[in-house]
């Protein structure tokens, strides 16, 4: 699949207008396609020049005609169809649209304030749904619509039909209500299911391995909401996919969701042919290191909604300035994991499975002058500072982005994107590499840490996306480097080929004991927690 560089629009004003109307309801307004104006759908608008529209008479999913788009660019900047709706705060909405394949060298996204799931292009001569539930956070106006992608065959012209596309208002319903004189802990298990329900099954088991309870033969794009009185125990909950694709987001927008005292405990949804996850009740463990309600305000959000609740929750940390740094190192960044030697933890010198041949000594003032790997050690802002202006606060300090690293090291990354190494210019004495970027749909030159890091510097990046919400637009520009990552938005932040790569090594790389300590440490040094350490399950149920 192709990786796009996200294209910044620029609205015209009638189109804006039309946009933002105060007429539109909180409906889909001509979503069978039945009225036309010069080959325009009514209601509609066709934000870029990528792609035409026109009414068809066959095939139709309902009513008397459908769109025919006709695709004829690869850039999809320039393929979005859509149109505004309002909203009101508190109320679900359950969109759906349908998509016909001709050739199959296009795919379609649905819109619904921002991208979601993605429609199956192999799927061709056949309708196939596209869904999404929505919550709305606010009342507001919201865009919903598709954008067109083109996938390996396309040949640069190409045919989808859509039709039908609605959604219904419900208000959220209530969970059922806790088990009769429950005395343990009571659970919420929610899950919603995808166009292909019968393909999915699943089963909790508590640590002895005993089954309490499971689920299966399901209907499509149904919600099942039970409340479990659980002792305290380990728990294992294990979900299966029959066809091998999940429940999100090929065929639907399904996902599952346990949560207790208001606070998720577990979720997900985008795997192949199962998932497996485990929460601790009471006092058997510990499922995260969170104060108990820190993330209450977020249950049960999703998108974009769910990152500007987990910004209002971490954005007021307390400041220690950047010379505290170094007690926070001395401190907390000490090698107690691997070969449990007490020297200072630096990512780009650790070798997890040898001998390392640099070690540090922690002390309270480091790098002034080097030479070569192993003279000294020094503060590193994963996130370089020159990517929002330089030495400006509270970002220069934010521990959480800042790490014990060897400063030749650091000075070879200088600040360049992380990545993934074709061809490398320089390698460290633990494997990190500086060179030309290959396969990640970017070609200037990064700087890639060994895999047993990159989960940890994926979670620092979906971090910053979501503590400085509220101004990292504005560093769009600051800097060269910075602007090959940033997209210029408070919303997804970073450039599909950043997310892409971040998600990536965000799975594969999972929070290990180090982060978990790391991050209590930090919470009790400034006052904000890293969510995505706490809760991984953030970083699919946003991006």
């Amino acid at each position: 699949m192709k990786l796009y560089k996200t294209i910044k629009k620029h609205y015209q004003p009638a189109v804006l207008a039309a946009i933002f109307s105060t007429g539109s309801q909180a409906q889909i307004n001509n979503g069978s396609f039945e009225q036309w104006q010069y080959d325009r759908p009514s209601n509609w608008s066709i934000i870029d020049s990528g792609i035409t529209t026109s009414p068809v008479t066959t095939p139709v999913q309902a009513g008397q005609t459908a769109a025919a788009i006709t695709v004829n660019t690869a850039t999809q900047g320039n393929t979005d169809f859509r149109q505004s709706i309002a909203v009101v705060a508190g109320q679900t909405y359950d969109f759906s649209t349908w998509v016909y394949h001709t050739e199959g060298g296009v795919k379609a996204r649905l819109y619904v304030d921002g991208y979601r799931g993605y429609s199956n292009s192999q799927l061709t001569a056949q309708w196939q749904q596209l869904n999404y539930q929505y919550k709305a956070s606010t009342s507001k106006n919201i865009e919903v619509g598709l954008r067109f992608y083109d996938v390996t065959g396309f040949d640069g012209s190409e045919v989808v039909y859509v039709d039908n596309y609605s959604t219904g208002t419900a208000t959220t319903p209530p969970p059922p209500p806790p088990p009769a004189n429950c005395q343990h802990n009571t659970v919420n298990f929610t899950l919603k299911t995808d166009n292909y329900a019968s393909e999915t099954s699943w089963q909790l088991a508590n640590k002895a391995g005993q089954v309490i309870k499971n689920g299966s033969g399901y209907s499509n794009n149904q919600t099942i909401t039970e409340t479990l009185c659980l002792t305290d125990d380990t728990y294992t909950f294990t979900i299966l996919d029959s066809y091998g694709d999940g429940i999100c987001c090929s065929q639907g927008n399904g996902r599952y969701e346990f949560s207790h005292n208001g606070q998720i405990l577990i979720s997900g949804g985008q795997f192949t042919n199962q998932d497996q996850k485990q929460f601790t009740l009471g006092n058997d463990g510990g499922n995260g290191q969170d104060p108990t309600g820190y993330y209450a305000t977020a249950a049960g959000l999703t998108g974009l909604a769910l990152k500007s609740e987990l910004h209002t929750i971490i954005k007021n940390h307390n400041n220690q300035g950047y010379g505290a740094l170094w007690s926070f190192i001395d401190l907390h960044e000490r090698d107690r994991y691997f070969e449990k030697d007490n020297s200072v933890l630096d990512r780009y010198s650790e070798q997890p499975t040898n001998t390392d041949a640099i070690n540090f000594v922690a002390v309270g003032d480091q790098c002034g002058s080097y030479r070569g790997e192993g003279d000294c050690y020094n503060r590193e802002h994963s996130f370089p500072k020159s990517w929002f202006g330089g030495k400006v606060e509270p970002m220069n300090s934010d521990v959480h982005h800042i790490v014990a690293s060897d400063g030749y090291v650091n000075a070879k990354r200088n600040s360049f994107p992380f990545g993934e190494v074709g061809s490398a210019s320089y390698t460290s004495s633990n494997g990190s590499k500086v060179g030309s970027a290959s396969g990640i749909g970017y070609s200037g030159t990064v700087f890639e840490p060994i895999d047993a890091f990159k989960g940890d510097f994926a979670r620092i990046y979906f971090y910053m996306a979501t503590r400085y919400e509220h101004v990292i637009a504005s560093w769009h520009n600051k800097s060269s480097y910075g602007s090959d990552v940033l997209n210029g938005t408070s919303g997804l932040v970073y450039e599909t080929w950043v997310i892409n790569m971040l998600k990536r090594w965000h799975q594969q790389d999972p929070v290990d004991d180090i982060e978990r300590a790391r991050n209590q440490a930090a919470y009790e040094y400034q006052g904000n927690r890293n969510p995505y350490v706490d809760h991984p399950e953030f970083v699919d149920l946003i991006w």
